[in-house]
């Protein structure tokens, strides 16, 4: 090695250790102790101390934001996680509440109906391309079921059964153009026959033979009369829709929208047991004997 190659390396060694050395020692001199070489050094290493300072703060802050966020991001996770549970917890529960409350209508039917009454769940419904229910299949057994009897819910009439098969059981609903029922007008006690009108696009019913001079309005509560065969007294039927008034001698043009929303039906009772008036009506009459006067 050449002896100027030598004392180069010498002096840039020296040079890089001196200059942090009189750095330093200028920085932790008091002011008042400060020389000219001190100033010097400082107001020179002042410069290359603001940038390097920056950089190292800019740095730290990048690392600093790149760690919370890091975190932020898993409590994110973590959040979103029990937010959805949460709310799947809460839908559970409004589930339950909605199957209670409608469990404990159906009790309170079962305790206001007269006779004997079976529970059943719905299990299968036919829809139509409007979106209309036209026909319920029942998951109750045969047993004590069989057709034509009555199928009630808390809001009302569902309709009859038509047929039975192994454990199903096939509903004809109060909407359906076979379906037909005595009613009377809960306000006014006017009477008439509830037909379904078999309109696959709407739920609705016409009320036959009201007297022209009965007093029938929108918006009446149409209930079961009690005069046929199977279904009891007072349970609803259909709400009246329109209305058209017919001159005397013509029956009334009434229109009804049952009270059953057939889309929502989940549980139902079957009315096994027949009415006190179909009773009496079934019970065959017995003529006593005539007593002949005078005779033995």
């Amino acid at each position: 090695m050449s002896p100027l190659k030598r004392y180069r390396d010498a002096a840039v060694i020296v040079t890089l250790l001196a200059v942090p050395f009189f750095v330093l020692r200028a920085n932790m001199k008091p002011p008042a102790d400060l020389n000219a070489l001190d100033r010097v050094v400082l107001r020179v290493s002042a410069a290359p101390q603001f940038g390097v300072s920056t950089v190292a703060r800019g740095i730290s802050s990048l690392w600093g934001s790149y760690v919370y966020l890091v975190d932020a991001k898993a409590d994110n996770d973590r959040l979103a996680y029990d937010n959805a549970r949460l709310r799947e917890n809460v839908h559970r529960l409004e589930r339950a509440e909605t199957e209670n409350r409608e469990l404990k209508r159906l009790l309170q039917l079962r305790n206001s109906t007269p006779g004997d009454a079976i529970s059943a769940q719905v299990v299968a419904k036919d829809i139509t391309e409007f979106f209309r229910v036209t026909r319920v299949v029942l998951d109750r057994g045969a047993h004590d079921v069989r057709t034509h009897l009555p199928v009630v819910s808390p809001d009302g009439v569902v309709g009859t059964i038509a047929h039975v098969a192994a454990d199903t059981i096939d509903v004809q609903l109060a909407v359906d153009a076979a379906f037909g029922i005595a009613v009377e007008d809960e306000r006014t006690k006017a009477t008439g026959f509830v037909r379904g009108t078999g309109d696959p696009t709407r739920y609705a019913c016409k009320v036959e033979m009201v007297d022209s001079e009965d007093i029938v309005e929108t918006g009446d509560l149409l209930v079961t009369s009690g005069k046929g065969k199977w279904f009891p007294r007072g349970i609803p039927v259909a709400r009246v829709s329109r209305v058209v008034k017919r001159e005397l001698g013509r029956d009334q043009d009434v229109e009804a929208i049952p009270t059953v929303d057939f889309s929502r039906l989940d549980n139902v009772l079957i009315l096994v047991t027949p009415t006190a008036d179909e009773l009496e009506t079934n019970v065959p009459s017995v003529t006593r004997p005539a007593v002949q006067r005078g005779k033995p």
